[in-house]
């Protein structure tokens, strides 16, 4: 037959008229294409960016030293007249000159008080060397290590020298007197910020740091000089004035300007009441504006105060933050912008206002300077932004003065949203950060914006992890954490969006949620079953982020009632919901023992068995987490947490062993590792019995299982349990097995002090019960191995669950496999060495045996009734001893040294409460799950976005598809007038087949045998 003869049967029936069908592709459901099948079950990479200050620090102390000598002209500089004479706004010229001085000393320090109102101000006007000196000892004395501010006026003094000396006056003023900026530094110490309003003042800036350069190496050769290590002298810290920050008002060898239109002191102008220089700057100017009738008096009366963005005098020093924070952002390398503008709120306002300075002074031909040293700003586009606003705002000013209430807000953030918002339309990683986004942080400052600009910053971060460090480091956190204090209820969506895309990036922000109460936002919103449930799932992640590992987060979070609130809603519709309710239960009982027995009490596990037959397997492998750090969780054992875990380990492996997803199963097997090591001797006595069957049934051809039931021997286990490979697999089973090596070894050691040979073990079996009673209470055995006609209901749990492991080893999925093997080998390998060489080597007759041992508590704690008789081989005393010992306990993270354990009523082992179970096995099942909180979910998949490539992949398999089945149409009726003799494929196999199925599209076909499956290619005949 032809090629696709066979292919028409499937689309005959279905498409008629015609009808390609290729609409009805598109609506089919996709299989094997969720991204557990897709991608590997693995978390992201560490991701987040160190957006986080090193060291937060504040400017405590600050000392003005003013050297004017009103009236008095330096000789080194001619004035031109009319000349700049303004000094923090005041003419010393009007006034006496010490009225003057004194004056223009307190405009100053308020100056400065509005940047910085909480530090300690103190003057020294026209100072000598003397005062300068005490000055500054007093204040570093006072500022420990925090900054100190050094502000100087040489204005009516000389200019700096080239040996770096600035100058002040001897006490009759009668002389300038030169100090040295070496001697400055000493005075002042480090951290500190130093403003030099001067000219030449660059020349201070290039010889600050010869200076400092000089006090390290004075440093290091003092060190050298000082006497030996042995010394009681303390050693001093090394200096860092490297590190200082210097703001100077002009390059080396220039003078400041003399414009009569400026203030004398127009550095300090722009460092201290920017928005009134800027105005009238920006009114001198000869550029176009919108009013030109707008004076400089008029200027002065602009109302409204600088502290309140609803005035217009607010307004325009908002904008100018703003603006001069987004030229910062976008032209500073990011660990600059942090030191400058986030580290200090008094040193981030002076260089805002030094970009201002900058761009004011370079008109004039005078350039400021900076260390460290900034990159030019002073063209940067975002003035010409500036420069519309205020020629707004001076537009509207004259109505205004006449009426306050005819003032319009500037259109300037909504407009720079806008801009943002286009950004984001067409942003992409590969993309130039969007200039915009500092402006958005302050725009979450007003309430008229405050829900468009969440918005958009809840689209920027979900573009990836990317954008959540560009978020962070630009300073968006404490903004966001103050509005979890908001009440209102339409920002709820954007931030639990927000903060679930930051905790997915950087999970250390959970301790400043805490530390905040911010937890309580998340557990109303929980609650809150209006709420559409993609948001509640959203808070089920905020708040499993809060209580990962995080001891404070747990212990709030159980008295906010968490334990409760989850399972109320466990069963909820919405399968992520599910998932993430039962993840943040796993991670809030998670090594906490409180919220494990809160669990109890409301009988979570018993909730949980539900979902282990849950339709999703993401949900069902969650469900199987939650359940093994719940078993996981016990810090003191007793009867009552043991009879549980045996229950919930018994419910996972009847549920889940045989589950269709290999995700599933590997949470099992690693849930089910931790019943292993909490009952790790349990165990150990199963696989002890295990091996002593083995080698009874070498000479019969027989195997006892360890139910009891004989049978012919087991399939050996595959490579996954020698112990070489068991311990390559896993370094933490290589160093719990050299520990319980080392345990069996010392109880090894301590039986050769017996009679040498086997004739140890035959007087071992005729010893007297008197011996074996003594034996038994000396050394407190914890298990008893009975024969197979011997019930006993512990034994039978562990041999059950010893079962349910060992099928697992045998898992078709290489992972699951490879897992269960590591954890079973892990008690093989204790076993196979606890067994002594001689019964492994000689295969010891299974009618050796022990006579029935007399009644006795230490031989059976764990069982219903006294064992009818011992297992049938003497070597299992010695077995038994040396598991049971006291000394032999699980390693753990807090110690390797052998500590006894407590022996609980039902005879298990109590483990170390103040220790952390070291895992065997691990999955990134939870980790990879966070990952679709850090991935965009807002933007389309790559199923329906129609520029991706899975998308075009579809398309083409569509129209192939289309293509294929209107050649089978055409093909179909001619074989109604056709002969079909042309044979496609022919080939012989070595099975019978009973099946097969021919692939409707591709040139495949499938033959089924009665032991496998093949798949051929009838084209090549492959």
């Amino acid at each position: 037959m032809s090629n696709n003869s066979s292919r028409a049967i499937v689309s005959s029936t279905t498409y008629e008229d015609g009808q390609d069908g290729t609409e009805s592709d598109w609506q089919l459901p996709l299989t094997f294409a969720d991204k557990r099948h897709t991608e590997p079950i693995e978390g992201e990479t560490e991701s987040s960016y160190p957006w986080r200050m090193k060291e937060k620090m504040k400017t405590v102390s600050v000392a003005l030293v003013l050297c004017l000598n009103v009236g008095v002209d330096p000789p080194d500089i001619v004035k031109t007249q009319p000349c700049a004479r303004l000094e923090c706004w005041i003419d010393p010229l009007s006034m006496s000159p010490q009225k003057a001085l004194e004056t223009i000393g307190n405009n100053l320090q308020k100056q400065y008080e509005r940047w910085q109102p909480r530090a300690r101000y103190k003057q020294s006007l026209d100072p000598t060397v003397d005062e300068v000196k005490k000055l500054c000892q007093s204040l570093r004395r006072n500022a420990k290590d925090e900054r100190v501010l050094f502000h100087y006026n040489g204005h009516g003094v000389p200019k700096p020298t080239a040996n770096g000396e600035i100058w002040v006056f001897n006490r009759t003023y009668t002389q300038y007197i030169p100090l040295s900026i070496y001697d400055l530094q000493t005075w002042m110490g480090a951290p500190s910020i130093y403003v030099y309003d001067c000219s030449n003042a660059g020349a201070i800036v290039d010889l600050f740091k010869q200076f400092a350069e000089q006090h390290e190496k004075e440093y290091e050769q003092s060190l050298s000089a000082r006497p030996n290590a042995g010394s009681p002298l303390p050693t001093p810290p090394p200096p860092s004035f490297a590190n200082c920050i210097q703001l100077a008002a002009c390059s080396l060898d220039q003078i400041l300007p003399m414009n009569p239109d400026l203030p004398a002191d127009i550095f300090t102008s722009c460092l201290t009441t920017p928005i009134k220089v800027a105005l009238r700057w920006f009114v001198k100017q000869n550029s176009a504006k919108l009013v030109s009738k707008v004076s400089l008096e008029s200027i002065d009366k602009i109302p409204g105060q600088l502290n309140d963005r609803r005035t217009m005098l607010g307004e325009l020093n908002w904008i100018f933050t703003a603006i001069t924070d987004t030229i910062a952002w976008n032209t500073l390398p990011r660990e600059l912008f942090h030191k400058l503008f986030r580290q200090d709120l008094l040193v981030a306002s002076l260089f805002r206002n030094f970009l201002l300075a900058e761009r004011i002074m370079r008109s004039y031909d005078c350039s400021p300077v900076s260390s460290p040293k900034l990159p030019p700003t002073y063209q940067h586009p975002m003035w010409q932004a500036w420069d519309l606003a205020v020629d707004l705002a001076l537009a509207q000013l004259p109505a205004v003065l006449e009426d306050e209430s005819k003032f319009h807000h500037s259109p300037f953030f909504e407009e720079q949203l806008t801009a943002f918002q286009v950004w984001l339309d067409l942003g992409s990683e590969q993309r130039t950060p969007p200039e915009q986004l500092p402006i958005v942080l302050q725009v979450l400052l007003s309430q008229v914006h405050r829900l468009r600009a969440l918005e958009l910053l809840g689209r920027f971060v979900d573009l990836g992890p990317w954008a959540v460090n560009l978020a962070l480091s630009v300073g968006i956190f404490p903004y966001v954490l103050k509005l979890l204090q908001s009440i209102a209820k339409e920002l709820r969506p954007f931030l639990v969006f927000i903060w679930a895309k930051i905790l997915a990036v950087d999970v250390s922000c959970q301790a400043d949620l805490v530390r905040e109460n911010g937890h309580k936002y998340f557990l109303s919103l929980i609650q809150d079953t209006s709420m559409p449930s993609d948001q509640r799932t959203l808070a089920a992640f905020v708040l499993s982020c809060i209580v990962h590992n995080h001891l404070p987060g747990q212990e709030v979070a159980l008295q906010g009632s968490l334990v409760s609130v989850c399972l109320e809603q466990v069963n909820d519709k919405h399968h992520l919901l599910r998932q993430w309710l039962v993840i943040c239960l796993a991670r809030l009982w998670n090594n906490y023992d409180k919220a494990r027995w809160c669990g109890v009490r409301d009988s979570a596990h018993e909730k949980l068995y539900a979902l282990l037959k849950d339709p999703i397997p993401e949900v069902r492998a969650a469900a199987v987490y939650a359940l093994g750090t719940f078993m996981n969780s016990v810090v003191e054992r007793s009867e009552h947490a043991n009879n549980i875990d045996h229950s919930v380990a018994t419910m996972l492996l009847n549920t889940v062993s045989h589950d269709m997803c290999p995700l599933v199963r590997k949470e099992l097997v690693v849930a089910l590792q931790w019943i292993v090591i909490v009952f790790e001797n349990k165990f150990l006595s199963v696989a002890v019995s295990e091996l002593q069957r083995e080698s009874q049934s070498s000479s019969s051809g027989r195997f006892m299982s360890s139910s009891g039931f004989t049978g012919p021997p087991l399939p050996p286990l595959g490579p996954g349990a020698s112990s070489e490979l068991s311990s390559a697999s896993s370094p933490v089973n290589t160093l719990r097995r050299h520990a319980s090596r080392d345990r069996i070894r010392e109880v090894a050691s301590a039986g050769r002090d017996l009679p040498d040979s086997t004739t140890d073990w035959k007087l071992k079996r005729v010893s007297s019960s008197s011996s074996l009673t003594s034996l038994n209470s000396s050394l407190v055995p914890t298990f008893t191995v009975s024969s197979a006609a011997a019930g006993n209901t512990f034994v039978s749990i562990y041999q059950k669950l010893w079962q349910g492991l060992s099928a697992l080893d045998q898992d078709p999925h290489p992972e699951v496999c490879s897992m269960s093997h590591q954890v079973t080998d892990y008690i093989r390998d204790q076993a196979k060495e606890s067994v002594p060489k001689e019964v492994s080597d000689t295969k010891i007759s299974a009618s050796l045996s022990l006579p029935p041992s007399p009644s006795n508590r230490s031989g059976y704690l764990t069982a219903e009734s006294p064992p009818a008789s011992l297992f049938g081989n003497s070597t299992l005393e010695l077995n038994r001893i040396a598991i049971s010992s006291p000394r032999y306990t699980p390693l753990t993270f807090k110690t390797r040294n052998t500590v006894p354990n407590t022996i609980t009523e039902d005879g298990t082992l109590a483990e170390d409460s103040g220790s952390q179970r070291c895992p065997l096995v691990s999955t990134e099942f939870v980790s990879w799950s966070t990952k679709h909180f850090s991935q965009p979910v807002m933007t389309g998949c790559d199923a329906v976005d129609a520029e991706s490539g899975f998308y075009y992949q579809r398309e083409f398999r569509y129209l192939r598809n289309a293509q294929v089945r209107r050649d089978a149409r055409e093909e179909q009726r001619r074989a109604y007038v056709s002969r079909l003799d042309h044979q496609v494929f022919s080939s012989r196999t070595s099975y019978v087949p009973t099946a097969l199925i021919l692939h409707p599209y591709e040139p495949h076909f499938v033959v089924a045998a009665k032991d496998g499956l093949s798949v051929w290619d009838h084209i090549t005949d492959s």
